[in-house]
């Protein structure tokens, strides 16, 4: 037996196991590679979707234990709670309480404000989950590349 790479370790490993320099997330967009403007590691984007979510789940509960609501309406309620908050802090401020909490923050890659229309439809495609799981190698899913967002350290 070789003591080269198998075929499926270069397959696997994706385009740098096999000798391609990409360079660092965020290279070909000029931004730094690491410190405040760096694009955002998936560790704190995940840290600031949870909290995000549980602050949803929160307001949800309160509004469901005031309102009386079966659990079908305060799921549906926990949901449009997280994309309402998602939506407008995004828009607005360019972060969630989530992303104020873990130190980064969403922005155009124009440099104009992110705005309601593209966070909305950033909104949409974050909710439907998908999109949001497919990254290309800037750390940008595919609500980020829809409305021309990235998602940077503070």
């Amino acid at each position: 037996m070789s003591k080269g790479t198998r075929w499926t370790q270069t397959w696997l490993g994706g385009a740098r196991a096999a000798g391609a320099d990409l360079g660092y997330p965020g290279e070909r967009l000029g931004l730094p590679k690491e410190g405040s403007g760096a694009v955002a590691g998936y560790g704190r984007r995940i840290v600031a979707l949870l909290i995000d979510l549980l602050v949803a789940a929160l307001i949800g509960a309160f509004l469901a234990n005031v309102l009386d609501w079966s659990p079908g309406t305060r799921s549906l309620a926990n949901t449009g709670i997280f994309a309402l908050q998602a939506w407008l802090l995004t828009a607005t401020l360019g972060m969630t309480i989530g992303k104020r909490l873990t130190g980064i923050r969403v922005i155009r890659l124009d440099g104009k404000p992110v705005g309601l229309g593209w966070s909305l439809a950033r909104t949409f495609l974050l909710v439907l989950i998908i999109p949001a799981m497919i990254w290309d190698r800037d750390y940008r899913g595919m609500h980020d590349r829809a409305s021309n967002t990235i998602v940077i350290n503070t």
